[in-house]
């Protein structure tokens, strides 16, 4: 029998209701959706910038970009995929994936999880419509001081700052979040030792989050005060240090990569097992090398300021700190290798990106270790040498990731399969396409090309590999084309994958795809590291429950996340234009004397209230509705 609050099957549900319930949804797998969402969106904006770049370096002394345009373009482009595209998408698969792989019904604070994906949005739609504002950032996606200091940064950089704080506010929310829920609800036998390694890295990233993001926000607010009232943190002639900027900056920003490409290592360990159908080589030992990068992250801030002139002994201790974290990245490279020896290998399309991520990045790595030293980083600083590492780094070691990770998550987000032969065009376009982009920048910057110039002169020797480079990126945006069409054309298939097409290792396969609300009708008994493997390998066709069949508790859909971050949004505007000249008298009085801004926070704080006065009891899925099967899904 139905009770009045079961959530009917999607197709019968109109327009409004459907965005009702994506609007007000705290179900970590719809927010995955939604950060996969957000993500897509601005990769597409940031591609976009990205191949303006390209084109505009295509041929010596082109002028088919402005100068300043351009300036805005590298600024924008950096920003928005470190940000709003590398972040959302590792958050898309840790919201979708983290809590089925260590078998709980949801995420420690359903309401926490909506609020943190509506902030990191409406931070990245802050930044990106500076564009409609005709006040972009310009600073370099660094925003390095004076350059976005209230002398010679353009207005556009306050959009960089406010976009930054509302997003990253999220990403700490979001963060604490996920330490909570692996800490606190894993399933009855899930030791620390069993849970998967895409689960350890997702946790160790959430610790380096709640460590590294103070200090870009407390960058960010200094900036900020600098800025908008008119403080001098950063005034060389009133005390200030521009050197704290770099610091400050840093101390996050070198631990934002490993923030990034640890859940990329966690998506390449699982798929490698999976598709060689062995249990990951040198578990422990990954887990351990997983935990080392994580604390050594932390040490190596300083290399990217070797020019600075902190002197000898300073830059020998980064350099060898530096030097020191290609070990544990070592042993996870052999360990993916020794998993693939050996082993029964299905190169689907998700293990084909899989075992192209697995040179690329050493290849990322192997440039990083060349700049770690110091003597030979003064050569390469601020060199196209420089743009080549990170973007062996980031596009060919995360972006390849999150490639296999949709192609083997997919059927559980979605309940369909994506098409394996334009999975397998998406890779033959997309691999060659970066390499021949990236790999020649190494040379271009060997040969003296400078970081963020607009154009060049002829004659330099520049002139094939710019050409060449800008070929790549547009083979690069093939791929991705592709995967856009198989993405549409999946979606118009009826949803009917198998709960375990891939044969897979670990919880997320012994649930139907698409997973249905409750996520387990009952929690499973964990008896060991891949817990289903375990369970198949003894001929039984589900896990053992560990509780009877009873009613499941489900926290209730709410708006005031999304409410929260509109707030937010709305104190943004107000500060960033409370010293503008308006012609309006009344439009000056409202920023002049701070009304919107006081107005979005207090709305903010006034949700805030709302949610911590209202007892919401949520509701509960009982017995004799989880035998209807599919009314949840």
């Amino acid at each position: 029998m139905a009770h009045a609050h079961t959530v009917s099957a999607a197709p019968r549900k109109g327009f409004w209701a459907v965005l009702k319930d994506w609007l007000t949804t705290v179900d970590h797998k719809k927010i995955a959706i939604l950060y996969l969402l957000g993500g897509t969106i601005f990769f597409a904006v940031g591609g976009i910038e990205a191949l303006l770049i390209r084109y505009q370096l295509m041929f010596p002394e082109f002028d088919a970009i402005p100068a300043q345009t351009f300036n805005e373009l590298i600024t924008m482009h950096g920003t928005t995929m470190i940000f709003f595209v590398a972040m959302p998408l590792v958050f898309a698969f840790m919201n979708a994936v983290l809590p089925l792989q260590i078998g709980a019904r949801d995420v420690a604070f359903p309401f926490v999880n909506a609020l943190g994906f509506w902030l990191f949005f409406l931070g990245g739609l802050l930044l990106n419509i500076s564009w409609l504002f005709q006040s972009v950032p310009d600073a370099g996606w660094t925003a390095y001081v004076p350059l976005s200091g209230p002398d010679y940064g353009s207005f556009g950089v306050n959009f960089y700052v406010m976009g930054l704080q509302i997003s990253g506010i999220g990403s700490l929310i979001g963060a604490i979040n996920f330490i909570v829920t692996v800490v606190t609800m894993r399933a009855p036998g899930m030791t620390f030792m069993r849970m998967p390694l895409f689960v350890w890295t997702s946790f160790i990233t959430s610790a380096l989050i709640l460590f590294a993001f103070p200090a870009i926000t407390v960058g960010l607010v200094l900036l900020m005060f600098d800025r908008l009232f008119g403080a001098n943190f950063f005034d060389v002639t009133q005390g200030g240090n521009v050197v704290l900027w770099q610091h400050l900056f840093w101390i996050f920003g070198h631990p934002e990569v490993y923030i990034l490409i640890l859940p990329a290592f966690g998506i390449i360990s699982e798929v490698v097992s999976t598709f060689s159908s062995k249990r990951l080589f040198g578990y422990s030992s990954m887990v351990f090398a997983t935990v080392l990068i994580g604390f050594l992250g932390f040490m190596v801030w300083a290399h990217h300021m070797f020019t600075t002139g902190m002197g000898g002994i300073a830059n020998a201790l980064f350099a060898v700190a530096t030097m020191l974290i290609a070990i544990p990245t070592g042993i996870k490279v052999f360990n993916w290798i020794f998993t693939l020896w050996g082993g029964k290998i299905r190169f689907t399309a998700a293990n084909l990106f899989a075992a192209g991520f697995i040179p690329t990045f050493v290849m990322g790595g192997v440039t990083g270790v060349m700049l770690a030293v110091a003597p030979a980083n003064f050569q390469f600083h601020d060199s196209y040498f420089v743009v080549a590492h990170f973007h062996y780094v980031i596009v060919g070691g995360i972006v390849m990731a999150l490639f296999a990770g949709c192609f083997y998550w997919w059927p559980k987000m979605f309940g369909r399969l994506l098409d394996e032969k334009l999975g397998k065009w998406t890779f033959w376009t997309f691999y060659p396409g970066f390499h021949l982009t990236f790999f020649i920048q190494h040379f271009l910057g060997l040969q003296g090309m400078p970081r963020r110039v607009f154009t060049y002169l002829d004659g330099q020797g520049w002139n094939t590999g710019n050409l060449v480079s800008t070929i790549g990126s547009f083979l690069m945006a093939v791929g991705v084309i592709i995967f856009l069409v198989n993405v549409f054309k999946t979606a118009a298939k009826p949803a009917g994958a198998p709960q375990d097409p891939w044969d897979g290792r670990t919880l997320e396969w012994t649930i139907p795809s698409p997973v249905p609300e409750y996520n387990f009708k009952q929690l499973p008994v964990v008896r060991g590291l891949d817990a289903w493997w375990v369970e198949k390998s003894e001929g039984r066709k589900e896990m053992t429950p560990a509780e009877p069949l009873g009613p499941i508790h489900m926290p209730s859909p709410t708006i005031l996340p999304l409410l929260m971050s509109i707030a937010l949004f709305i104190a943004a505007f107000g500060f960033m234009y409370a010293n503008q000249p308006f012609d309006n008298g009344f439009i000056r009085f409202l920023f002049e004397k701070y009304v919107i801004a006081i107005a979005g926070l207090v709305m903010f704080f006034g949700c805030m209230i709302a949610r911590s006065l209202k007892d919401d009891p949520g509701y509960h899925i009982h017995p004799e509705e989880l035998e209807g099967e599919g009314v949840h899904q």
